[in-house]
Order: structure tokens, then C-alpha cells, then sequence
């Protein structure tokens, strides 16, 4: 059984697959929650621009995460630090640097907008994109697999001995399952509580991605590993947090009518 192909080759060219899997993702979620923005009523005439800043603070802070966690395997090889066609990005890197860049853009160009509502219309197409992400990314990337497995299952990944659990596909699976959930959540919820679509995705996916790194990853570096579970948990609580408080917005919204028409 080959391993899981990592480049296509045209000729005197070579193509990367795992960078073109992840700028195929990036345009699905950027269109797409360009369309969510527009049918949430949103002015989308600065999308682009706030899109494209949030994509590269993501992109510093998702490597130089990686780099930083398995030091040991980029001590000696300064090439290799921004060798991204090789795989190898953190996904709370990507948050770390992503989120306070989007929060101080959004509040500036949206500043009549509730950043509740705001991250009900992107949270479910950044979910879809990131399901599209670990389909068409990782999957294809070097030493994309986790742990080793005897399964049926398993795949064999260029750069790893043996057959590995398909972490990135069993991701895609999850991400993919979670954004159903969203839009359901969402046709249910009628923007009733803004801001609990958003904190329902980022309970899940803080906890998924925890166990996913538990159980599921065969890693090289231990700090990194216990890194990203203690950064799922955290997004995961933080979650928790902004749906209590929510919740508690949309009740008191709909309690204030009824007093002020109450005698």
C-alpha cells in the first residue's frame, strides 16, 4: 500500500497538495460567509480586506505555534521554519493571532453591529472551511497520520512507519457533523439568543479537538501536545462563558418589553 500522495508533479513543476487543499478551503469560507454576512442583513463591502488580514495574522501564528512545540525537530534546520508545503500549522496558533485581529477590525469596520451577531454569520463558515481544510490539507501533508493502528482503517502517511489512524479525515468528519449542528441550531434558535451559535462551535470544537489530540495524535512533542489540550479546554470554557451570557442577554431582552408595557 503507497503512502498518501503529498505533491503532484506537471511536468518540470511541482505542486504541493497540501497547500492547495488549504487555499481550496480558504475560498470556500471566505465566499461563504460572505454570503452568510449578506443574508444576515451585514454590509460585506469590507469582508475582503478583513478576510485577508485575519487569514495572514492566522497563518504567522499557526506556524510560528508549530515551530515553537516541536522545537526539537526545527533546532538545527532554520530552512525549515517557513516550509508550509511540507505541513505543519497550529490550529490554536491560528486562533491566537487570528482573534484579536479580527475582534479590533470588526469593531471598526462593523462598529454598528454586535459582535454576537457578527460571529453567528462567520463561526458556522469558518467551521466548513475547516472541514474542507483537513479533507484537502493535512490528509496530504508530510507525517499527516496519528497514531499507529492495526485497523482496517488505517493509512500509511509519506515521512511515518506503518499504517496511522486518518486523523485528518476522522477531523473533516467532525467539523463537517458540527456545522450541521450550527445551521440547525441556528433555523431553531431564529437569532432568538445572538451569540449562542458562535459559543455552541466553540464548545465542541474545543473539546473535540482536545480529545482528538489525546487519543487520536501520535505526537513528537509532549509540551506541544498538553499545549493544544490546554487550549482546547480553554476555548471550550470560554464558550461556555459567552453562551451563559448570551442567554442571559436574550432573556432579559425579551422580559424588558413586557415590564415596560406592564401598568
Amino acid at each position: 500500500m503507497e503512502p498518501v500522495p503529498t505533491s503532484l508533479r506537471l511536468g518540470p513543476l511541482t505542486f504541493h497538495l497540501y497547500g492547495i487543499g488549504l487555499a481550496l478551503a480558504v475560498l470556500l469560507a471566505y465566499s461563504y460567509a460572505g454570503r452568510r454576512l449578506r443574508r444576515a442583513g451585514l454590509d460585506d463591502a469590507r469582508w475582503g480586506r478583513f478576510a485577508l488580514a485575519v487569514l495572514a495574522a492566522s497563518l504567522v501564528g499557526a506556524r510560528v505555534a508549530h515551530v515553537a512545540t516541536n522545537w526539537s525537530l526545527y533546532a538545527g534546520h532554520p530552512a525549515q521554519w517557513l516550509a508550509l508545503w511540507n505541513g505543519g500549522l497550529s490550529s490554536f496558533g491560528a486562533l491566537a493571532t487570528a482573534i484579536p485581529v479580527g475582534l479590533l477590525l470588526r469593531r471598526r469596520w462593523w462598529p454598528d453591529t454586535t459582535l454576537a451577531r457578527f460571529a453567528d454569520a462567520v463561526v458556522p463558515a469558518l467551521v466548513a472551511g475547516w472541514a474542507v481544510g483537513r479533507f484537502l490539507g493535512p490528509q496530504f501533508m508530510y507525517q499527516g497520520g496519528g497514531h499507529l493502528t492495526h485497523q482496517w482503517f488505517g493509512l500509511r502517511y509519506a515521512g511515518q512507519v506503518g499504517r496511522r489512524v486518518p486523523v485528518p479525515l476522522i477531523q473533516g468528519l467532525e467539523d463537517g457533523t458540527l456545522w450541521l449542528v450550527l445551521l440547525a441550531l441556528q433555523r431553531r434558535l431564529r437569532d432568538r439568543v445572538p451569540g449562542l451559535v458562535a459559543s455552541v462551535a466553540m464548545v465542541v470544537w474545543g473539546v473535540v479537538r482536545t480529545f482528538d489530540e489525546r487519543w487520536l495524535l501520535g505526537q513528537h512533542s509532549h509540551s506541544g501536545s498538553v499545549g493544544v489540550q490546554l487550549a482546547g479546554i480553554a476555548l471550550a470554557a470560554a464558550g461556555v462563558v459567552c453562551g451563559i451570557v448570551a442567554t442571559r442577554r436574550a432573556g432579559r431582552a425579551r422580559v424588558s418589553p413586557a415590564a415596560r408595557s406592564a401598568p
